[in-house]
């Protein structure tokens, strides 16, 4: 099976937990039905994305990266690459590349979708992620590390989480919480 057709099944088969991400499931699988590139990154204007949200064992805290391009915090993600044979594993090697954990415990299906418009990632103009996410847990007493891609990483109290933290990653550490713990 090859990545697009994982991920065209991944999405056709997600139950999604609200309206407004059903019409997103409805978005990603259209795309990808259109587009047999939709999952790389030459798939101009839109392509896939997979990311992972790390959560600590007890679940009070969430691992997000201070995005270097971006310099605000995200949980970890990124562009599917040639070796990326499902989207979970897509999503599971950004994490573990941005974060350096290696034992993390992926759940198996997407926790939320995101679209969203960025400026910098690519020369022909702004690209809209279709991010699909996904939740991990790390062991207890992981030792994190910050790569190339980012400013900072750092555990985050839940209920003490950035200011400036998307609505919409504040809905993703919601779900991903309710779902692993």
């Amino acid at each position: 099976m090859t990545l697009h057709a994982d991920a065209l099944a991944t999405l056709r088969g997600w139950s999604a937990p609200s309206a407004d991400q059903e019409a997103l499931r409805a978005r990603y699988v259209a795309h990808l039905e259109a587009h047999d590139d939709g999952v790389w990154r030459d798939c101009f204007p839109d392509h896939l994305t997979a990311g992972t949200l790390v959560v600590s064992a007890d679940g009070d805290a969430v691992l997000l990266n201070l995005h270097r391009k971006a310099r605000r915090w995200f949980a970890f993600g990124g562009h599917c690459e040639p070796g990326d044979a499902t989207l979970a594993g897509a999503a599971l090697r950004e994490a573990s590349e941005e974060s350096g954990l290696s034992e993390l415990a992926l759940h198996p299906e997407p926790v939320h979708l995101d679209e969203h418009a960025v400026g910098f990632c690519d020369t022909r103009g702004t690209v809209h992620h279709l991010d699909v996410r996904y939740a991990a847990v790390a062991p207890s007493g992981a030792r994190h590390q910050v790569s190339d891609e980012s400013l900072d990483v750092r555990w985050w109290p839940v209920d003490a989480l950035p200011d400036d933290l998307e609505d919409e990653m504040r809905v993703l550490v919601s779900r991903a919480r309710a779902l692993l713990l």
